[in-house]
């Protein structure tokens, strides 16, 4: 069974996270980004999964646009690899 792509659902989304990433090395791993779906842990809860639930770390990382928070990325404990996406402005959505 073939893993369905965070671009191939949201491609804004993930276009919108490669370039604020600039030339972090994480910006390379984006096309990659499997989508596992939305969090489902509560009702209100605005993340987006990209590896098992339970797998995101506390290390976080805070995209901006423009000054203003859009994105927060959940990050291994290694800071490697984007475990989840929470969507802080959903016009990044498209």
């Amino acid at each position: 069974m073939s893993t369905l792509r965070l671009r191939e659902v949201y491609p804004r989304l993930a276009r919108t996270i490669a370039d604020l990433l600039l030339a972090d090395p994480l910006a390379a791993t984006v096309d990659d980004l499997p989508f596992l779906g939305p969090c489902t842990c509560s009702a209100g809860c605005a993340n987006l999964l990209t590896a098992p639930p339970g797998s995101a770390s506390p290390l976080p990382m805070t995209l901006l646009r423009d000054g203003k928070a859009v994105l927060t990325l959940s990050l291994d404990p290694s800071g490697t690899a984007i475990r989840d996406i929470e969507v802080l402005d959903a016009a990044v959505l498209g």
